[in-house]
């Protein structure tokens, strides 16, 4: 097994990626591409990075993943905080290159967003804090079944990151309109840091929800999965 202080760093980068990858896609690209694209942006980046680094560091690059699968069992608790630290990290420097590429373009403004979350006024579509809430409960359980599901010892090997892929894209389509999707704390604390304001008034909610989705699924999965 690799050192801690390598999974970190891997976690770090993996992360980094991920923000790179997803919010730059709908910050930068969102009216080529449109929903779809910034879904599949997300996925992608989950895809490339769980055969980049999966086998260093497990390839979590989100609190609540490193929270439901230790809730799961299939990961130390002793080694949770290290992890979502540098998932912090690794999200915030994407969000700061990020910035620096998206500022220089002539009337770029945080207050259009900067592919923050959020909820009421501050949904795409308008969604309100009772939709939102259960919105990224639901949708970080499922992606927590999926990852569960797939990295079992009995699912078909060298399939996982394709499912789990596939999965963060779907649950994009699903949910961008309702809070721009969560389902990963470290996302959000990332871009509510430069939009500062009603995003970090509202950041609580991107922790809370995302992480007891995660801790349901880690207790639901390994129920579900047991022979008898």
């Amino acid at each position: 097994m690799y050192s801690l202080s390598k999974r970190c760093l891997a976690e770090l980068f993996g992360t980094f990626w991920l923000v790179m990858g997803g919010c730059g896609s709908a910050v930068l690209a969102a009216p080529h591409i449109g929903v779809l694209g910034v879904a599949l942006a997300f996925g992608l980046t989950v895809l490339t990075m769980a055969y980049a680094i999966g086998h260093i560091s497990g390839c979590h690059l989100n609190p609540a993943v490193t929270v439901g699968l230790a809730v799961g069992r299939r990961f130390p608790f002793a080694e949770v905080v290290p992890y979502i630290i540098s998932q912090v990290i690794g999200a915030t420097i994407a969000a700061w290159i990020l910035y620096m590429i998206a500022s220089g373009k002539d009337g770029f403004a945080l207050s259009s967003g900067f592919a923050a979350n959020g909820y009421g006024a501050h949904s795409p579509d308008g969604y309100s804090f009772t939709a939102g809430f259960i919105s990224e409960v639901v949708m970080t359980f499922a992606f927590l079944m999926i990852i569960l599901g797939s990295t079992h010892g009995r699912a078909p090997a060298g399939f996982a990151p394709i499912a789990i892929g596939l999965g963060l894209t779907l649950i994009h389509l699903i949910s961008i309109p309702v809070t721009n999707t969560s389902v990963n704390p470290a996302r959000s604390t990332s871009q509510a840091l430069f939009v500062q304001g009603w995003a970090l008034e509202q950041l609580w909610m991107f922790w809370v929800a995302p992480i007891l989705g995660a801790i349901l699924a880690g207790i639901v999965y390994p129920f579900l999965a047991k022979d008898k």
